[in-house]
């Protein structure tokens, strides 16, 4: 599990595109906290420690206490936007989380062990469908990632998320099918191979 993130914010009093602009040029990032059935709060937050911590690579799928007043306030963050040119980070989304809660996040999928597959060992390629599985999980047990075991798959084989051992406290929020993760499929160039074989027959 990716260790838990503080980020420092303050209440803003001003809403509105003129002020979110004010906030940008002072370094500041406007956010906003809502559900846990309380009023949503308007913050603002440092945009050099945002981006410290969007750089770790789990920001959304991670606890981020949120301290307000020396009050931190437990939140998953749910949408983070993004300026489309520079990529600045332009506002963030915080939801609320009870401590035993569950929430539904998208955890980064890794492969392992490809040399002990035949398939890719023959040249087969590792065809990724998803790269992130929806899950629901406890609150305090969001995983960093799902590592996926290759090891016998050959050419032609699927995994799918039924082979796939989920760490305790989280399930598939997909439940009404067995999707594919990923394929092991021949390489374009066997595959070609293969065609001009079948042409000339």
């Amino acid at each position: 599990m990716s260790d838990q993130l503080t980020l420092t914010a303050e209440t803003r009093d001003r809403g509105g595109k003129g002020a979110s602009r004010a906030l940008r040029r002072e370094g500041r990032v406007p956010a906003v906290v809502y559900g846990g059935k309380q009023e949503p709060i308007s913050i603002h937050v440092e945009e050099k420690e945002l981006r410290r911590q969007l750089g770790t690579g789990h920001f959304t799928n991670s606890i981020v206490m949120v301290e307000i007043g020396g009050k931190p306030i437990r939140c998953l963050p749910k949408d983070v936007a993004f300026h489309p040119v520079s990529e600045r980070p332009l506002h963030v989304d915080f939801l609320r989380v009870a401590a035993n809660a569950k929430v539904e996040v998208s955890v980064p999928v890794l492969f392992v062990n490809e040399e002990g597959s035949p398939g890719l060992k023959k040249g087969g390629v590792l065809n990724i469908v998803r790269h992130e599985l929806e899950l629901i999980c406890e609150a305090d047990k969001i995983p960093d990632d799902i590592q996926i075991d290759v090891t016998g798959t050959d050419i032609g084989d699927s995994i799918h998320i039924s082979a796939v051992k989920l760490p305790v406290g989280s399930e598939s929020a997909i439940t009404d099918r067995d999707f594919t993760i990923a394929t092991i499929v021949a390489p374009s160039a066997l595959k070609s191979e293969e065609g001009d074989a079948a042409t000339a027959e």
